[in-house]
């Protein structure tokens, strides 16, 4: 099976310039920020270019794309204005998002700020019970956090604990982040088919809808968060060779977050290809 592997790209070249470069690079996906990841502004929408961007991922068989929201919203935050603004982000990038159709919209569920976990999850699951509508097509993905500081997600029980007080859960899957969870203390290079089994055991692997697919520049249940390149740092490539190969991953999106270049992407993405089999 081919599995699908693309990158970040800046989005500031817009929809269909993205799914071209995409394509040079050998990807058949691709994450890019809806806004600036660490502000808040976003360029005024072109409904004719995404219109041109959905026609392209068809032609092309793409799989899905795996947007990214602003590091910025921060749903737990004890300030009152930042979580109204994650909630007027959020609602505005699902509407932009709307007008690729049935694509994915990963955010960082938050840091609660020494207000505790329970609260932290209380005022995530506010937001998302406000933005998400019955009619919208885009999936919101979770992503599994490494555990530095106050973030929420650091667990599966945590990401748990999120969909399970959504109303419309069914809106809501997982985004795997092979670097968050290998430093926040699953152990992907010796037992990947226990953290899956676990997994699949709190949340169910058929929430689990995309990869982003990172070595870590930390050992293993460090509680950081320094991606590295593939193979270059601690889960390295044996164990990258098992994950792209799993019958329960390689149908999945995988993205690249790795400080690496458009080239280096190239490269990487030709490297992982050849790891599956």
């Amino acid at each position: 099976m081919s599995i699908s592997i693309g990158c970040h790209l800046s989005s500031s070249e817009g929809f269909l310039a993205m799914g071209k470069t995409a394509l040079s690079l050998g990807a058949d996906t691709f994450a890019f920020f809806t806004r600036n990841p660490r502000g808040g502004s976003a360029k005024p929408l072109d409904k004719q270019d995404a219109s041109s961007l959905s026609d392209f991922l068809k032609e092309h068989n793409f799989a899905k794309l795996v947007a990214h929201a602003p590091y910025t919203l921060n749903a737990c935050s004890d300030k009152e204005d930042i979580r109204r603004f994650a909630r007027e982000v959020f609602a505005d990038d699902l509407y932009r998002m709307e007008h690729i159709g049935g694509q994915y919209y990963n955010f960082h569920p938050g840091s609660h700020l020494k207000q505790g976990v329970e609260e932290g999850i209380k005022l995530i699951c506010e937001t998302l019970n406000a933005v998400l509508k019955p009619e919208q097509t885009t999936t919101v993905l979770l992503e599994t956090m490494a555990g530095k500081g106050s973030e929420v997600g650091r667990s599966f029980e945590e990401l748990k604990m999120i969909i399970d007080r959504v109303e419309l859960n069914d809106k809501l899957g997982v985004c795997l982040d092979t670097c968050h969870v290998y430093d926040a203390g699953y152990d992907i290079v010796n037992n990947l088919e226990g953290t899956l089994e676990e997994f699949d055991k709190i949340i169910g692997l058929e929430k689990l809808k995309a990869v982003h697919i990172n070595d870590s520049k930390n050992p293993f249940s460090s509680h950081k968060d320094r991606h590295e390149l593939i193979g270059k740092g601690s889960i390295g490539l044996e164990a990258f060779t098992r994950i792209v190969n799993h019958p329960v991953l390689n149908k999945l999106p995988f993205i690249l977050e790795t400080p690496n270049t458009n080239e280096g992407y190239s490269e990487e993405i030709k490297l992982l290809k050849e790891l599956s089999k």
